[in-house]
């Protein structure tokens, strides 16, 4: 049987979702993840009304999936002719080409779906370099489950390592030149946040980051906190920007006040290095406001892959816990019990601005004491 040829029509091409719970996925209510999949399946722009809900025992090393399993979706994916196969999953480039081989579609992983995100979210030259980026990183790392593909691209035979090495080593070599040419582009777009930031140090302002899982509310606190119109939809990644503000309370000035680009599980590694630069505004930090989603089941474990990119970045400072989203919220008391481990903490719903007083209250009251981060030679 020939090989289904991969193409995009101008009409969203027919998709087949795959839910799966695999062996060491910490998260606690499956259901809130696989509702968490569906919502990125969405902004990328599949629709959800193909999926299939698949459970794992064990990972098989080159298909990721068993055959039984790998049956299943490709029974579904001939029943509603899909073109592509959407896994809630990260797949190496092996399992990759092997289910493609497969499946004789288009498979799109968890990294390939953020990225996707990522690439229609970023607005500035700033976000679209750095998401370009983490793009061609992601591609350079996928280059090893190609070796078949490009050596049967290239005619040339006696060569040491074999053509398709060559072409390999080839398109490495564009992808690295072409990677290095945007980061110097980068660097030269954000001398000028270098600068405001030297700036606001050497005037003592004291600077406030707000943090957070992905769509746990940063922008909509943002825009009530400041009176600011930043984009504040209900969806994953709805802004990639680092936005900064003046924070006033009660008519006095307590520092300027910075949204950043929101977390989540199994954030892709060249997300997080395209990004450094961007997020390196929390190593200037007085305060970090964690902004979580109080109505998802999953917080908690929100909360810990937060903490664990911070720690990942070196990031260590004062912290407050903001529990927002209250509003939907069925048990608030069982809520406040299981926030005590998070200290100091408020409770708020910034839908409305006098429903986030507890989070006025404290910023008004808090003393901020405006440091630079230890150089690495410093105890």
């Amino acid at each position: 049987m020939a090989k289904k040829e991969f193409y995009l029509t101008q009409e969203t091409p027919t998709s087949v979702l795959v839910a799966v719970d695999a062996p060491g996925n910490r998260t606690v209510y499956m259901d809130s993840y696989f509702e968490e999949f569906v919502n990125l399946a969405k902004t990328a722009g599949y629709p959800p009304e193909n999926m299939i809900i698949i459970k794992l025992r064990d990972i098989d090393s080159g298909n990721f999936f068993s055959k039984g399993k790998l049956q299943e979706i490709k029974d579904m994916i001939q029943e509603v002719d899909a073109e592509k196969v959407i896994i809630s999953e990260r797949l190496s480039p092996m399992q990759t080409r092997n289910l493609e081989d497969f499946l004789e579609c288009s498979v799109v992983d968890r990294t390939d779906l953020i990225l996707d995100i990522f690439e229609k979210a970023a607005l500035s030259s700033e976000g679209k370099t750095q998401v370009a980026i983490a793009r061609l990183q992601h591609k350079k790392s996928r280059l090893a489950g190609k070796g078949v593909h490009l050596d049967q691209q290239t005619g040339v035979t006696g060569l040491r390592g074999g053509a398709g090495e060559k072409a390999k080593e080839r398109e490495r070599r564009h992808i690295e030149n072409h990677i290095l040419k945007m980061k110097r582009s980068l660097e030269n777009i954000q001398n000028s946040r270098t600068v405001q930031r030297k700036q606001r140090l050497e005037n003592k302002v004291p600077i406030i980051c707000l943090i957070g899982y992905t769509n746990a509310g940063k922008s909509t606190i943002l825009n009530a906190l400041t009176k600011s119109d930043v984009l504040a939809e209900d969806k994953l990644f709805a802004t990639l920007d680092t936005t900064t503000r003046a924070l006033f309370i009660n008519g006095t000035q307590k520092g300027v006040i910075s949204d950043t680009v929101g977390f989540i599980q199994q954030l892709p590694h060249h997300l997080i290095e395209a990004f450094k630069s961007t997020l390196s505004e929390l190593q200037f930090a007085d305060l970090l406001l964690h902004v979580i989603d109080a109505s998802d089941p999953n917080w908690k474990s929100h909360i810990a892959i937060v903490h664990e990119i911070l720690l990942s970045l070196g990031v260590e400072k004062k912290m407050l816990y903001v529990f927002n989203k209250i509003d939907k919220v069925h048990d608030m008391d069982e809520l406040k019990i299981q926030a005590q481990e998070f200290q100091p903490h408020v409770f708020i719903s910034a839908k409305k601005k006098e429903n986030i007083k507890p989070l006025i209250a404290y910023l008004k009251d808090w003393n901020p004491t405006p440091q630079t981060p230890k150089k690495k030679n410093e105890n």
